[in-house]
């Protein structure tokens, strides 16, 4: 049987894992759902969104994020809402596709130099 490594993340992971846990938290309270409400929405378990708002670190991140929405969390654009925050969303992401361009497509590590000189 094969044995699972645990993982080490860093204290920023498990830090912004915490605080989108606690968005997600409160967003679901000030909209006045249950756990259970949210994750038959999101299309998951209650217990994954316990998990998840407690700061877990194990999940999909597409279900994350999607449960996050509903919670009314707008990720990568705090100040925008609505349709707004759609079009920051897409500013974003056309500004990250123009970085990627300029981007080398693979990074290898570079060889090191054989030393053969005996």
């Amino acid at each position: 049987m094969k044995q699972v490594k645990p993982r080490n993340y860093s204290t920023y992971t498990r830090e912004a894992c915490r605080l989108l846990g606690l968005l997600i938290s409160n967003g679901r309270k000030q909209k006045g759902m249950s756990v259970e409400e949210l994750a038959e929405r999101a299309g998951t378990s209650p217990s994954f969104v316990r998990r998840l708002e407690k700061g877990g670190l194990k999940g999909e991140m597409g279900i994350a994020f999607e449960v996050a929405s509903i919670a009314g969390v707008n990720l990568f654009t705090p100040e925008a809402s609505g349709t707004k925050a759609q079009a920051r969303l897409n500013s974003l992401i056309a500004q990250a596709e123009a970085k990627a361009t300029l981007l080398p497509k693979s990074v290898r590590k570079p060889r090191e130099e054989v030393k053969d000189d005996f």
